[in-house]
């Protein structure tokens, strides 16, 4: 039997159960992240604050940094979900744009709260330009 890829919703219900594990005592805003790479695999990661905000850790780079920590910098992330306890919008943050920008695939899509509800969008649309060194 042929193994399928989790649907947005089931990579929102992971990411969701990743955010009931943040640590956030300062912003009360737990954030969770899953990311869906192109071998069918699923890591999620949360949101680590620091007192000093700016030393605090976002759920979609925590997400990423274990994946690579654990299975390397070959795979490429072909979906990825973010919410939060709140209900908030949450879209992926500027800095975490930069950093899934090299490891998505182009028509990889992003799944997160909006203004209006759950929205789904292709990462080019998420992040039109990126920072790079390549002429690609």
């Amino acid at each position: 039997m042929a193994e399928t890829n989790p649907s947005a919703a089931q990579l929102m219900d992971a990411a969701h159960d990743a955010a009931a594990r943040a640590y956030a005592p300062y912003s009360k805003f737990r954030v969770g992240a899953a990311l869906l790479f192109d071998d069918g695999s699923v890591v999620t990661g949360c949101n680590v604050e620091n007192m000093s905000y700016g030393l605090t850790s976002c759920a979609e780079r925590n997400a990423l940094f274990r994946a690579v920590s654990e299975h390397g910098a070959e795979r490429k992330i072909v979906a990825v979900a973010v919410t939060n306890l709140n209900g908030l919008p949450s879209p992926p943050c500027g800095a975490c744009r930069q950093v899934l920008s090299e490891f998505v695939t182009p028509e990889a899509m992003i799944t997160f709260l909006g203004d209006d509800g759950v929205v789904t969008l292709p990462f080019r649309e998420v992040f039109p330009f990126r920072f790079h060194l390549d002429a690609n």
